[in-house]
This record gives C-alpha cells, sequence and structure tokens, in this order.
C-alpha cells in the first residue's frame, strides 16, 4: 500500500524537488517513510525556523521553491518568522506541517502540540490548505505548486492530519507544471515607442530582475540605461559601465532617476526599505514610469504610464526585437552615480566605506562566491552601495521584513542549492544568538561554508539610533560569545582578525576543507 505520506514525497519529487529541510517529529513520522528512499536529500536543521530560513535561501540560490517538513503547533509556530521574510522578499518555499487528528481540531482537547486552528495562523500570512482526503493529495500539490510559481512567489502551506497520513492513497492525475503567460503584445510595442523616444532611459532592476543577467544587459545596452539595482537584485551586470550598485535610498541615484525622461522598472516593489531607507521623503516622481511585475497588486500600487503584468525575462525578450539602438551618454551617466553613491557612504556615517571595504575583501578573497548577510553593519553598508560580483549571489534579511538570524540557516540552503560554490555567511555577533545552532548543520553536511562573524560586542546600530535620537542607551550590550571555544564546540575551524581588509583578505584564502568561522573584531 502507498501511503498519503509515501504519495506526498513521490509528487513533490515529480515536481523537481530535490531538498527538504525538517526536523521529524511524533506528528511527521508517516512523512519520513515517504522520504526513506524516496530520492529526495533531507537535511537535519536545530530548529524549525532554521528549517524555513533553509528553505529560503535554497529557493533564492537554486530559483525553485525549497521545502521544509515541521511538526503540528511549535514546529509550525517557529517557522512563521522565516515564512514572513519570504513573502516580504517573494521567495517561493513551501512549509509542509502536521496537524492533529481530524476527529480532534478545534475542540480544546489537550492534545500533544494542539492549537485552536493552526491554519487560521497561517491564512494573513499566505495561502494554506488542510489535506481532508488522500484522494485531493495531488490537486492540492497542483494548486500549491501554481501559487509557488504563478503570480507573485511567498510561502505556501499545507497541513496533514495525523490521521490521513498513513491512509492509502489512491493513484491520480498530475496536472503539469504551470507557467505564467507571457506578456501582452500591445502593451510590448507600447513600451517599445516610449522607450525609443526616450533620451536619457534609467532602468530599476528588483528581485524580480533576478536570473536575467544575459538580457537585462543586453536591454541596458541598447538603450543605452544606466540601471540601477535594489538590494535583491545585486550581482547582476557586475563592473559593467552602465551598472549602479547604489540604493535609490542615496542621493546620486535619485539624481539619476530625477534626469531620466523614462524610466523603466522591472520586478521591484518600490518598497520603503530600497527606495527612502532613511524616511527623508522627496522621491521623484515616478509615474511616468513603465513597470513590469508578475503581481497584479503591486501594479496597482503606483501610478504609472504602463503597467505590463508579466515575468521579467520574457518581458525583455519581447521588447528587444522592437527597441533601437542607441549610444549616448548612459556609461558617463551611470559613473557619475556610481561615483557619488560611494562618496555618500561616508556622509551617511564615517565607519560605513571601511564596511564596504571588509565587503569588497570577501569578493575579491573568494570570486564568485554567494554572500548571505544577516543584519549587521557592513551588510547594511554595502546595501547601500555594493557591486557583487555573481549574479544571484548577495541577498541577505537587511530590508523588508528584517529577520535576524536569517544567516546561517539561509546560508546553509544557498551552499545546498550550489554544491561546492563558496559560500559566506556575514552576520554579526548578536545577530549569531538568534540561531548559533544551525552552524552544525553545516559539519553535518561537509559545506564550504565560512561564517564571518562582526564582533561589536553589541548591538550598535541600535545603539547608535538610539544615541541619535536622545534615548538612553538600554539593552544594546548583550555579552557576545566567546568565539574560539564556540568553535571548537561546533568542529569549526577557528580565526580571530582585526578589523582589516588585507587581513581578512588572507584569512579567507587560506585553503577550506568544510565550513569554518572567522571573527572579525571590531573595535572602532
Amino acid at each position: 500500500m502507498r501511503t498519503v505520506g509515501q504519495a506526498l514525497v513521490e509528487g513533490l519529487k515529480a515536481r523537481g524537488v530535490e531538498v527538504v529541510f525538517g526536523i521529524p517529529g511524533v506528528h511527521t513520522i508517516e512523512l519520513y517513510r515517504g522520504l526513506a528512499g524516496g530520492g529526495i536529500r533531507h537535511v537535519t536543521p536545530r530548529h524549525e525556523q532554521g528549517a524555513a530560513f533553509m528553505a529560503d535561501g535554497y529557493a533564492r540560490a537554486s530559483g525553485k521553491p525549497g521545502v521544509a517538513f515541521v511538526i503540528t503547533g511549535p514546529g509550525l509556530l517557529n517557522a512563521l518568522t522565516a515564512m514572513g521574510q519570504a513573502k516580504a522578499d517573494s521567495v517561493p518555499i513551501l512549509v509542509i506541517s502536521g496537524v492533529n487528528r481530524r476527529n480532534s481540531l478545534g475542540r480544546g482537547l489537550g492534545l500533544l502540540h494542539e492549537l485552536p486552528d493552526q491554519a487560521a495562523m497561517v491564512r494573513p500570512l499566505c495561502p494554506t490548505e488542510r489535506l481532508e482526503d488522500p484522494a485531493d493529495l495531488e490537486p492540492l500539490l497542483d494548486r500549491a505548486f501554481a501559487n509557488l510559481l504563478t503570480g507573485r512567489p511567498g510561502p505556501v502551506h499545507i497541513e496533514i492530519p495525523t490521521d490521513v497520513m498513513p491512509l492509502a492513497a489512491p493513484a491520480a492525475p498530475r496536472a503539469p507544471l504551470p507557467t505564467r503567460p507571457g506578456p501582452d503584445a500591445k502593451q510590448i510595442a507600447q513600451a517599445a515607442q516610449l522607450l525609443n523616444a526616450a533620451r536619457r532611459p534609467v532602468i530599476l532592476a528588483g528581485g524580480g530582475a533576478r536570473g536575467c543577467d544575459a538580457a537585462l544587459r543586453q536591454l541596458a545596452e541598447t538603450l543605452d540605461a544606466p540601471v540601477i539595482l535594489t538590494v535583491n537584485a545585486r550581482g547582476m551586470l557586475h563592473a559593467h559601465p552602465l551598472c549602479v550598485p547604489g540604493s535609490p535610498s542615496l542621493d546620486a541615484p535619485r539624481d539619476l532617476i530625477r534626469q531620466a525622461d523614462r524610466i523603466l522598472a522591472l520586478g521591484t516593489e518600490l518598497g520603503p526599505t530600497d527606495y527612502d531607507m532613511y524616511v527623508r521623503g522627496g522621491f521623484p516622481d515616478l509615474s511616468g514610469m513603465i513597470r513590469v511585475d508578475v503581481c497584479a497588486d503591486q501594479l496597482a500600487r503606483h501610478p504609472a504610464a504602463l503597467t505590463i503584468k508579466a515575468e521579467t525575462a520574457p518581458t525583455i525578450a519581447a521588447l528587444l526585437p522592437h527597441l533601437a539602438a542607441k549610444q549616448a551618454e548612459g556609461p558617463s551617466r551611470a559613473a557619475t552615480a556610481r561615483e557619488k553613491a560611494r562618496t555618500e557612504l561616508a556622509h551617511l556615517h564615517p565607519a560605513m566605506p571601511s564596511q564596504l571595504a571588509m565587503v569588497e575583501a570577501i569578493r575579491t578573497a573568494l570570486p564568485g562566491a554567494q554572500i548571505v548577510g544577516d543584519s549587521t553593519q557592513p551588510v547594511y553598508a554595502a546595501n547601500l552601495f555594493y557591486d557583487h560580483d555573481r549574479p544571484g549571489g548577495w541577498f541577505n534579511a537587511a530590508t523588508g521584513f528584517g529577520a535576524l538570524g536569517f544567516g546561517p540557516g539561509a546560508s546553509i540552503g544557498a551552499a545546498i542549492a550550489n554544491p561546492g560554490t563558496p559560500t559566506v555567511c556575514l552576520i554579526g555577533d548578536g545577530g549569531l544568538q538568534f540561531d548559533p545552532a544551525e552552524l552544525r548543520v553545516a559539519v553535518d553536511e561537509n559545506l564550504p561554508l565560512t561564517f564571518l562573524v562582526w564582533n561589536n560586542a553589541s548591538y550598535r546600530e541600535i545603539a547608535e539610533a538610539m544615541r541619535d535620537a536622545q534615548t538612553e542607551i538600554i539593552g544594546c550590550s548583550p555579552s557576545p560569545l566567546n568565539l574560539a571555544p564556540f568553535a571548537a564546540a561546533c568542529n569549526l575551524t577557528f580565526q580571530s582578525v582585526p578589523e582589516d581588509p588585507a587581513a581578512l583578505h588572507a584569512a579567507l584564502s587560506e585553503p577550506q576543507s568544510g565550513p569554518r568561522l572567522i571573527e572579525i573584531r571590531v573595535t572602532s
């Protein structure tokens, strides 16, 4: 007999799932019966939040949905923070949980891990469905993957009652994986007409443009248009003359936008943490833009001359044959914006240039690495201005939802998604204490992962914000881990270096076998 748990794993594998991140429990044993010999790799985190963060990092690095298995009640609630981060950053993750037997639900019987209605806690965040009948499994998976792969990506939740998991699962037809429709031909013609008439176009590229590096380069070169990259698009067009890897929160990218006679916005939600981090207001008028996004709700949130509901890649492919090639001042306009944006960092905070230099030392020492960031000072600096050398290789949780503790799990997921690729988790000493146990997972999986800990022995960014607000600084000096014995306890090789790019470069350049921990001692 093929059980629901076994059929679930078969259905996931048939839809391209290769890895599941999960912690087994008494409420998911029957799901694990399906995993045994099911051809899907299982990775065991140390906390369900870490499981969902791993699924997130895997999805960002692979371009495929990440999957997590969690138990009923506390397991699912532990994963909610990571699901919120995935929602904010449009990352497709599928969280599959148990739930207590059907005849107990909502009755308050005091069962283990019981909640009155756990799906009600998930429903405001993302689509959620319960499998009541084994015959509905394949249609349920079809709907889940339709949500993951069409429209705006994000988390999806499925719960399976413990008394359904061991039931016989009948064979059922499986729908082909869904695809998004291409852009409307009339809108493409209209967009091309507007872009061909522009003399100083500018492209805004967000996370929805990831995976389109070559196409975006061709589009920018054809239009002679500088490309301003938000955080989730960094790594695209590395070192290209038209690339502006600076936040639109800075004056220089804003000036470039203000001087443009046409804006083409590709896959960016135009959110404040990218476009107005310092809540200054005064952002240039974008009402004349051409906006491309997969989400109709997003397209309705800002006025635009033209909106196109489609993915970035097919939109660029449809546009290119209709565009007239230009050669004008695009590279010089982009160069001016880059130079001024980098200069602005010192005006914002005198330590930011040195923090950026440390991130650039990582890039130099480990070309083509994946850098996965937590909320910490060098990540903040690089989010404002940094040109990474790997498309999709720079991402973090320091924008949008901003969940601390994202880095360890997400970097493990990214390392698993791209085997053999050097991966760096850039995290502060405070953020590390949110999810320190996940470092053992990197040891279990023997990943080429460097945990790079920015140790200033405080929540310094918050302390400085409290000082600037003339508020007494309270709660910003939690004692840091003693990282040498901590690394030994995790079976990680360990080095401690000063806040010096040359010292960091030397440490990162040493031969690496498996995961390691490098502390950066911050004294300034």
